[in-house]
């Protein structure tokens, strides 16, 4: 039984998706009081916020029915989430074929701080890039 009968002919497998960011997933910073920072956001550039932050939606130019999601996250000053980086700061970047593109991190000998973890939102994992800066990959579901 061939493996991609059942996929429409125009559809090119997972695997011969390219393995590349698509976009920004998310800002992630510290802040020395979240809930602060989240009210002035809203008080004073008028964005929605909620006790995680925020999400800004946009479509795909390529494909105008997908939403996609940027989330913006103040997080506690001192929080381990961006650890082993030192920095106040944490890019999510939204990818495709996350698999293909952590065989390709390894293969250039970046460092894969973790396995790819799976939820119902989407698969996550984290690298570290040349100058120390933790970064989150998400390929949404």
């Amino acid at each position: 039984m061939n493996e991609h009968e059942n996929e429409p002919a125009n559809t090119p497998s997972a695997t011969a998706v390219p393995p590349k960011v698509t976009g920004i997933g998310g800002i992630f910073f510290f802040s020395d009081n979240p809930k602060e920072t989240r009210e002035w956001y809203a008080n004073n550039l008028g964005i929605e916020v909620n006790d995680w932050g925020s999400t800004f939606e946009s479509r795909n130019l390529d494909k105008p029915d997908e939403v996609n999601a940027l989330q913006w996250t103040p997080f506690e000053k001192g929080s381990d989430y961006f650890a082993p980086s030192t920095k106040e700061f944490m890019i999510n970047y939204r990818v495709q074929n996350i698999e293909g593109l952590v065989s390709k991190l390894k293969e250039n000998g970046v460092t894969v701080l973790d396995e790819i973890a799976s939820y119902d939102y989407g698969k996550f994992v984290h690298i570290m890039d040349a100058e120390g800066n933790k970064i989150e990959l998400w390929e949404p579901s």
